[in-house]
């Protein structure tokens, strides 16, 4: 069976590093790539598709709510999971307006993470507990 392919995306480089361990820590998944922006994204999807894209919602360049429409607009079967420090409903409901499969607020633990994945991957939408409480 072949792995479980992810994009990451966030600017900031340790918390893509440490990302990326989380994931791969399930064998059945592999992160094949990175960027720092929404722009730097969008080229290497026209490189490779991955299965999913995780990425947060404020990047430089390119907003994460607007990545996350244009990804849905050009590869819609990609699914996305936005993994953010905002907990605001309003954060949430606009990159679910715009096409998210899932949300995850870095505060989460990591098998809130894996959990998120697998539902995605299952077909269904996941929404951090910690939103709603």
């Amino acid at each position: 069976m072949s792995k479980y392919r992810i994009m990451l995306a966030d600017d900031h480089v340790l918390m893509r590093e440490g990302l990326k361990r989380l994931i791969q820590e399930d064998r059945s998944l592999k992160v094949m790539g990175q960027a720092s922006d929404g722009v730097e994204l969008l080229e290497l999807l026209e490189e490779s598709t991955p299965d999913m894209v995780i990425l947060d919602i404020s990047m430089p360049r390119l907003p994460g709510s607007e990545a996350i429409r244009l990804i849905k607009g050009l590869y819609p079967q990609v699914k996305v999971l936005v993994l953010t420090m905002h907990k605001s409903k309003e954060y949430l409901y606009r990159a679910m307006d715009n096409g998210a499969d899932g949300y995850v607020v870095k505060e989460d633990a990591h098998d809130v993470l894996h959990a998120a994945i697998a539902a995605i991957r299952q077909g269904e939408k996941f929404i951090s507990p910690l939103i709603f409480g």
